[in-house]
């Protein structure tokens, strides 16, 4: 059994696909104020594992702890309050709600759950992330650079112990790629958040591995796993 210190965690994890494979995550522990970077070639499990993690899959096997408490203890709906509280979720499909502008979906962490929403919250956040000027247009309206640090404010606005990106430079050029990461860092840094990371591309890798050296642990993914 795992120490009570932890952030995240997981133990005997498995994911079953219905005549597919079996997917089997090593053990690992995640305390406060550590990162963790998840390597695995596309199709290794990276986003499965971020999906149980988060609390939108349920595992065939196994236990996944975060903030200290048991996801398969909760009900959905304390789940859904619990993942909001603790943690942001920076898909790799960005899923921004087309029929609501800007400033409405980063409401939605706050709405979804019932939560009150903190006055100015969402326009600090968005001057911070150079997007105040863009709180009333459409997800349409946005370049792909905009879109992902939209994405990335809605991640962060309830202010989460830890953020989880998946492939979070998929669709970004070399310039739009490093800018992201060097937001993340910096509110990783001023924020006290600890970060998990998915990613194959060797950029990220890079630039996590300088900035967080000694912090950031690494899980790879494969066929062994």
């Amino acid at each position: 059994m795992f120490p009570e210190a932890k952030l995240l965690a997981w133990q005997g994890l498995c994911l079953d696909y219905p005549g597919g494979p079996r997917l089997r995550f090593p053990d690992l522990l995640l305390a406060p104020g550590q990162h963790l970077l998840l390597r695995g070639a596309s199709g290794s499990g990276k986003s499965s594992l971020i999906a149980l993690l988060a609390g939108l899959r349920r595992p065939s096997h196994g236990e996944v702890w975060l903030a200290d408490r048991a996801l398969s203890d909760m009900a959905p709906g304390q789940l859904d309050r619990w993942r909001g509280e603790c943690l942001g979720l920076l898909p790799q499909r960005l899923h921004l709600c087309e029929g609501l502008n800007l400033r409405d979906n980063l409401r939605l962490p706050f709405t979804a759950v019932g939560a009150a929403e903190p006055a100015g919250r969402i326009e600090a956040l968005a001057d911070r992330l150079g997007l105040l000027s863009l709180l009333d247009r459409a997800p349409h309206q946005l370049s792909g650079g905009q879109m992902q640090r939209a994405a990335l404010a809605r991640a962060l606005v309830r202010e989460p112990r830890l953020l989880l990106l998946d492939e979070p430079s998929s669709s970004l050029d070399d310039e739009a790629a490093m800018a992201l990461l060097d937001l993340v860092l910096a509110l990783v840094g001023e924020r006290g958040v600890s970060l998990l990371v998915a990613t194959h591309d060797a950029r990220v890798v890079q630039q996590l591995g300088r900035a967080l050296d000694g912090q950031l642990q690494t899980l790879r993914l494969g066929p062994s796993t």
